[in-house]
């Protein structure tokens, strides 16, 4: 039987008469009020590549009212982070005993949401999320030949990815001088960091994970306050907004949402730290798409990394590498926020079922020997 430790319980904080459980303030978000200007993020650290910068916020920020604002500074959401003022809006009032989706499953038995399309409000999230001053980092590794991905992947971002809040993409390539130049919005900007190769590709899917880590600690933490992990050999198609942010998200398997877990690709051999026993599992989870809070995606990446490296000292590799690694934490760090397989797909293969609303990052046709060959 697994037992969770109780949460501590938060002192109660009062404030000229409003008191509210408080959590400790997110470390560069300051309180959102009426005189607190957006701040542009540091700049990035020697030695990488800019190749757009911003200045000034990217869209204005209508003053919250000051007393609602007042008594929510002493609100934390899950994540950290402070409960804001909305302005006045008008959208469909949700209804009780309506939902939305029916023909889905939109909370997990842990509480968590399942993103689908016409489970949320991309105008009341925008709003929350640009009154928070959010910077969303994007993580991407075109190495070899996947550099020929690229361009792609940014010209669709650009298009779909975050629209209206500020982005960092960081690229990760042993070939920076193949990096194309994408025109970027205001208020995004591109990083190259430039990583070495590895012979194999099994390798080079392995180290992702290594190298997530160690730029979440030393640089990730300091300029954004989310990060995404993404494949880069894919397209995005519509919408991909901030209603994927939380502390912790994974993505459905477009090739397992409907399969049972005895079916799953998980690592089934006891002697890999990726095993998983044929009666357990919750989702099956693609490692193209994953993110949350840096601090959630570090530990995340360095559980993986140490994983992996344990498993090569017994002489043994995961079924699916990282992939397979990533799922065992998610069985046992459940995520907060899971994303359906809308945020993943591959139309040529699966064709599009009427559950899939929409295809908003899918695959990119590919010879997959011929990229993976050296």
């Amino acid at each position: 039987m697994l037992l969770y430790p109780r949460h501590p319980r938060t002192p109660a904080v009062t404030i000229a008469g409003c008191s509210h459980a408080a959590g400790p303030p997110h470390p560069r978000t300051p309180a959102v009020t009426a005189q607190t200007p957006l701040q542009p993020r540091p700049a990035l650290s020697p030695g990488s590549q800019v190749l757009c910068t911003w200045a000034r916020p990217l869209l204005p920020v209508p003053a919250p009212s000051p007393v609602l604002s007042f008594c929510s500074v002493a609100v934390g959401d899950p994540d950290g982070r402070p409960v804001v003022a909305l302005s006045r809006m008008l959208y469909p009032q949700p209804k009780a005993l309506t939902p939305r989706r029916s023909d889905v499953l939109v909370l997990t038995p842990w509480l968590a949401p399942i993103v689908w399309e016409g489970t949320f409000s991309p105008e009341i999230l925008d709003e929350q999320f640009r009154l928070q001053n959010v910077t969303v980092g994007l993580t991407v590794f075109a190495v070899k030949k996947y550099v020929a991905f690229l361009r792609l992947f940014l010209e669709t971002a650009e298009q779909h990815f975050m629209v209206g809040h500020r982005v960092t993409y960081y690229v990760f390539t042993n070939r920076p001088a193949d990096v194309p130049h994408v025109p970027l919005r205001e208020g995004r900007r591109l990083a190259v960091l430039t990583v070495r190769s590895h012979a194999r590709w099994q390798d080079v899917s392995m180290h992702r994970m290594e190298v997530i880590s160690r730029f979440s600690e030393q640089r990730f933490r300091r300029e954004v306050d989310y990060l995404v992990c993404a494949d880069v050999d894919m397209k995005f198609r519509d919408h991909v907004g901030v209603e994927i942010l939380s502390r912790l998200f994974g993505t459905l398997h477009p090739g397992f949402y409907r399969a049972d877990r005895r079916a799953f690709a998980y690592e089934r051999r006891p002697r890999s730290q990726a095993y998983i026993p044929p009666d357990e599992g919750d989702f099956y989870y693609m490692g193209a798409l994953f993110g949350g809070s840096v601090a959630e995606v570090q530990r995340l990446a360095s559980a993986c990394h140490q994983a992996t490296v344990l498993d090569k000292a017994n002489g043994i590799e995961a079924v699916w590498h990282d992939e397979s690694h990533l799922n065992r934490y998610l069985l046992y760090h459940k995520p907060t926020k899971v994303l359906s397989p809308e945020y993943l797909w591959d139309q040529r293969l699966l064709g599009w079922p009427s559950v899939m609303k929409k295809l908003r990052f899918v695959a990119v046709p590919k010879n997959h020997e011929e990229m993976r060959s050296p």
